[in-house]
């Protein structure tokens, strides 16, 4: 939830929308890709927790539900995106840069407030349609200044009775989405902490 300080207007999340901490979880193990080959994958999942040590318990549970193989965290950030939209019928996330605009009538200039928001879409332009939606009802401007597809691989946030988003993620984890190996800087067990979601180029390593 962002609110500006010039009382020009007050930004408030969808009730169908999901605003919690989010932290981005890479996971690394083996898999067997469409072409028979098997191959070390380490993918970026989204976890709904209130603490690094609920984030690393829930993940495992999560992928213990989904992985037959051993698999190992690499590594738990603070991902800074403001909510999560899940769409209907869509198999990829794009990320959204949102910059709400107003007056600061103090000294008189427009100041901008960017935050981000994980979408899922089918493509940029669904993206950006998408994004346009969950603005709705926005008192004040804003401006969608970069969209980008994101590696994220799925989403587990916390539900509490909202069966619709419930069914919403689980046909996107039986969807069956092709997944890549999303290379890292560095692999450690430490927890980062950073406010800027970093989306690394997709890779994959052969397992020989």
């Amino acid at each position: 939830m962002v609110k500006t300080f010039f009382n020009i207007y007050i930004w408030q999340p969808k009730k169908k929308d999901m605003s919690a901490t989010w932290y981005e979880c890479k996971v690394k193990y083996r898999k067997v890709n469409d072409s028979g080959v098997q191959k070390v994958v380490t993918e970026p999942y989204l976890i709904d927790a209130i603490s690094y040590t609920e984030a690393e318990t829930r993940i495992n549970e999560e992928m213990s539900a989904y992985v037959s193989e051993e698999f190992k965290i690499t590594n738990i950030k603070v991902a800074n995106y403001a909510e999560i939209h899940p769409f209907e019928n869509s198999d990829r996330w794009f990320k959204s840069k949102v910059s709400l605009i107003a007056f600061d009538e103090e000294s008189g200039k427009e100041r901008k407030t960017n935050l981000y928001l994980l979408v899922q879409a089918n493509d940029v332009k669904e993206a950006f349609d998408n994004t346009n939606t969950m603005m709705k009802g926005t008192t004040g401007d804003y401006t969608i200044p970069a969209i980008s597809e994101s590696p994220i691989m799925d989403v587990f946030p916390y539900f509490t009775g909202e069966e619709d988003q419930l069914e919403k993620f689980k046909s996107l984890r039986d969807s069956g989405a092709p997944v890549e190996e999303v290379s890292e800087e560095s692999v450690s067990e430490e927890f980062v902490i950073d406010d800027i979601v970093t989306e690394n180029d997709i890779s994959e390593e052969v397992i020989r």
